[in-house]
């Protein structure tokens, strides 16, 4: 028995795959388990290539309409989801909160109305799909226009699956494009519940939603050739898959990876009264309140060695602060890490840094079997930047804290790894931001803060960490259009 009230969830004759403006459901089901209770919440369909197929082929049929519609209306549609999201964003972030073990109070609320806002950025900014006039000379008209790639399809991680489903929907549809999304198994019930919010709003066969497993979904939406352009957000491994599966075709690819993404602190980050507000934001980079599960987490924490005595203990302070339990409690800071499977490898990560001798400013070795998937924050030191838990993403509330003496010496360790997505830069130094920033590889540097994405940033990583940008208009043009330039002899002579 729970004393949270329980969400509300996807009609049960809802709860399929959406497909061409009505309701699927696949021949076979799937179970959608609440990971702090480790208890079930209900069944959603087990989309195969045969709900693909179906979903492509609406897509298909509607993309000529749709990508003709003047793309100030794409726009008043997409603003009018953002806009439903935002009056019924309280329903949708209980349902968020129970499939994806993120808390209410911190992580699903946020997350309900940052999705709504980026509807409503991308509604507002649709008119921008501009092109150039080229002066070619006399008697030449030369211009060129953007236009959609054709059906879109994407793929999204449960670890912020609202929030990465409204920029896929929302980048794909103001430009022109059709949409077929796959939501997570483990977290497909908020995508459902925005798919009933845009039933009826959207002309048939525009937005189509399949759920089912990676591997039969997943595979078969990369992979099909109605498909002209896959965007997908989630584990390098997979994103390597993925790619190999459009390399034949030569499809459109989008891939926002995994990080390993180092935060580092120069001395006058703590001065004139700074300690307390530094540390906060040390932590909110690190992501604890979201279980450390984003591929942004600043999980190398890197101190100068001179305030390590200083700032170690106050990040840690803040860290431990966090009350963890269930993600329906209003009273959480931090829930649950998605599954039995992610909760595990966190599990094997920490144990053998343990049995390694590293040591634990905060947090332990998670216990073998919880009541729910729910680890403390671990603060783990003692350890150098090729240790493997330093080096591979443990995609949990896990950071790794070193200390460094020169700005030559952070700097190749910051560098020091396959990925690329983000960076936390901590100073005051006007000339060390600018030398820093331009020296660390990463898509992504924020400086003195750790907040999220905004919409209107462009958003995405290098080396490994992926290709092409998010979230912004820019991002959006470069990634889901392609450039037609059209020349016309104006005078119709030879």
């Amino acid at each position: 028995m729970t004393t949270h009230l329980e969400p509300k969830l996807p009609d049960a004759g809802l709860a399929g795959s959406y497909i061409n403006g009505a309701w699927h459901w696949p021949e076979r089901r799937l179970v959608v388990e609440n990971p702090s209770r480790r208890a079930a919440i209900c069944e959603v369909g087990r989309g195969t290539s045969t709900e693909v197929d179906l979903a492509v082929a609406a897509a298909r049929a509607a993309l000529p309409a749709w990508r003709s519609l003047a793309a100030s209306e794409r726009g008043k549609l997409l603003t009018k989801l953002g806009r439903r999201l935002e009056e019924n964003a309280e329903e949708v972030a209980r349902v968020l909160a129970a499939e994806s073990g993120n808390a209410i109070k911190t992580q699903s609320r946020g997350e309900a109305m940052g999705a709504a806002g980026v509807l409503k950025y991308y509604g507002g900014v649709a008119v921008e799909q501009k092109g150039e006039t080229l002066p070619l000379g006399p008697g030449l008209l030369s211009f060129s226009t953007r236009e959609p790639h054709g059906v879109v399809g994407s793929i999204i991680p449960w670890n912020s699956p609202l929030q990465l489903g409204a920029v896929k929907i929302s980048m794909a549809l103001a430009t022109g494009n059709c949409l077929v999304l796959k939501p997570a198994e483990d977290a497909p019930l908020a995508i459902l519940k925005l798919a009933e919010l845009a039933d009826g709003l959207f002309p048939p066969g525009v937005f189509n939603v399949v759920t089912g497993l990676g591997e039969e979904a997943g595979a078969a939406l990369a992979s099909h050739p109605g498909i002209d352009k896959v965007s997908f957000t989630g584990s390098s491994e997979v994103g390597k898959l993925i790619g190999k599966a459009t390399a034949d075709r030569i499809a459109k690819l989008t891939l926002e990876l995994g990080g390993k993404s180092p935060t580092i602190v120069f001395p006058d980050a703590i001065a004139d009264g700074r300690l307390d507000s530094t540390a906060q934001q040390v932590a909110n980079a690190m992501r604890f309140a979201r279980q450390g599960q984003s591929c942004t987490a600043g999980s190398r924490l890197f101190v100068h060695k001179d305030i390590w005595d200083e700032l170690m203990p106050k990040v840690a302070e803040k860290s431990a602060a966090l009350k963890v339990g269930d993600a329906l409690d209003p009273d959480v800071d931090m829930g649950a890490v998605v599954n039995a499977e992610r909760y595990g490898e966190i599990r094997a990560y920490v144990a053998e840094a343990e049995a390694e001798g590293a040591t634990f400013l905060i947090g332990e070795t998670p216990t073998e079997d919880p009541a729910g998937f729910c680890p403390n924050p671990t603060i783990i030191t003692g350890v150098d930047n090729n240790w493997r838990i330093a080096r591979e993403e443990v995609f949990g509330p896990v950071m790794v804290a070193i200390p460094f003496e020169t700005e030559e010496e952070v700097i190749a360790m910051a560098n020091d790894t396959h990925y690329g997505l983000a960076a936390f830069l901590f100073t005051h130094d006007v000339s060390r931001i600018t030398r820093l920033t331009r020296a660390i590889d990463a898509g992504w540097v924020q400086v003195n803060q750790g907040g999220g994405q905004i919409p209107g940033m462009s958003y995405g990583g290098t080396k490994q960490s992926g290709m092409g940008s998010e979230y912004s208009i820019e991002g959006a043009l470069e990634a889901y259009t392609y450039r037609k330039c059209v020349t016309i002899n104006i005078e119709g002579g030879a």
